[in-house]
């Protein structure tokens, strides 16, 4: 059975795509795919926004619809900007906005040690292990302008229902938001303030159903809260409210 054949049999949606980066792969790779594993683990990397970013087993594949949130942060950056990307898994999104946006100084942070890895291989700013902002240095504090996360935001019982590729593949802490989806995202919107600067802005992917609540926690922490929705994603703002004149 020839290759395309194979992953077909196997499942593989875009057989022929895959045959294509699997073709000079070994025995080895191709049944590890064919067994169901993420094809950008048995590759050692994912394509995002252009780039090649570095993942491994055990790593948050990035997937295209935070694609949203980075067109976001683009558009709020600018060259020597100070963005950090909390929840970073390979780093992928962080990445792609000093790709895009050009110098900017980035800091990245993720719990998992196999995710920091990768992220530190990808990143071209800063890299800390530790749990959300933690690790940050406190001379950031009210000089960031542009605070991006995509957390995990799939409620914990709907995680049985996910795809096997996800289920079965990426951590659960990569995966699992708790009850509602939004348990590391409320603490995401908690934090921000002491960290933005004036002007700065709070940028964090989401379901599109969970958006009106996760508003409301980021209006709680003080901020205007903006919900922006494309076909294939949501992505709450929080900006420091607009003053009065006097």
């Amino acid at each position: 059975m020839d290759l395309v054949a194979r992953l077909r049999a196997a499942g593989c949606v875009f057989a022929e795509q895959e045959a294509e980066l699997l073709t000079d792969a070994d025995e080895a790779l191709v049944a590890r795919r064919v067994a169901g594993e993420p094809l950008e683990h048995v590759l050692g990397w994912a394509a995002f926004r252009g780039l090649r970013v570095a993942v491994a087993p055990g790593v948050f594949v990035p997937r295209h619809r935070s694609e949203l949130l980075v067109d976001l942060a683009v558009a709020r950056a600018r060259p020597g900007a100070v963005v950090v990307d909390l929840c970073c898994g390979s780093g992928a999104l962080g990445a792609a906005v000093a790709a895009e946006v050009g110098s900017v100084d980035l800091h990245a942070v993720d719990l998992d040690s196999a995710a920091v890895a990768c992220a530190r291989r990808t990143v071209p700013g800063r890299v800390y292990a530790g749990d959300l902002d933690d690790p940050l240095p406190p001379e950031l504090h009210g000089r960031v302008d542009v605070l991006l996360a995509s957390p995990p935001y799939v409620p914990t019982a709907e995680i049985a229902g996910m795809p096997p590729e996800a289920r079965e593949h990426e951590p659960r802490s990569t995966l699992d938001g708790g009850p509602d989806g939004l348990a590391l995202a409320r603490r995401i919107a908690a934090l921000a303030p002491r960290w933005l600067a004036p002007g700065g802005a709070l940028l964090v992917e989401c379901a599109t159903h969970q958006g009106p609540d996760l508003a409301a926690a980021v209006r709680t922490a003080g901020l205007e809260a903006t919900v922006h929705t494309d076909d294939d994603a949501t992505t709450v703002e929080g900006r420091w409210p607009t003053r009065s004149p006097c």
